[in-house]
């Protein structure tokens, strides 16, 4: 199973930029999707991007042209830069491997007005 750490996460001015990572243990990281989701108080948890082990991207709308989703294999590290930030990107923000359902543990993101 693959296991994932987030980091990253902090707090923020709106307007501001974080970029989160994502880092698993083991090689096979390289072949498989992951995704970004994020979860409110009180709303359910929602995707936010994935990117494929051959590096295909998808957004969520809300945060297309503000997010960007990239990925290093050399160093098993996928990346959520995340610029003008808003006060509804207040969340705690997970990584997910898609092939395993393995998640990691979470990283909190407050973004003040």
């Amino acid at each position: 199973q693959v296991q994932l750490v987030e980091s990253g996460g902090g707090l923020v001015q709106a307007g501001g930029s974080l970029r989160l990572s994502c880092t698993a243990a083991r090689s096979i990281f390289r072949i498989s999707t992951i995704n970004w989701y994020r979860q409110a108080p009180g709303k359910q948890r929602e995707l936010v991007a994935g990117i494929t082990g051959g590096g295909r991207t998808n957004y969520a709308d809300s945060v297309k042209g503000r997010f960007t989703i990239s990925r290093d294999n050399f160093k098993n590290t996928v990346y959520l830069q995340m610029n003008s930030l808003k006060s509804e990107d207040t969340a705690v923000y997970y990584c997910n491997a898609y092939e395993t359902s393995t998640w990691g543990q979470g990283t909190q993101v407050t973004v003040s007005s």
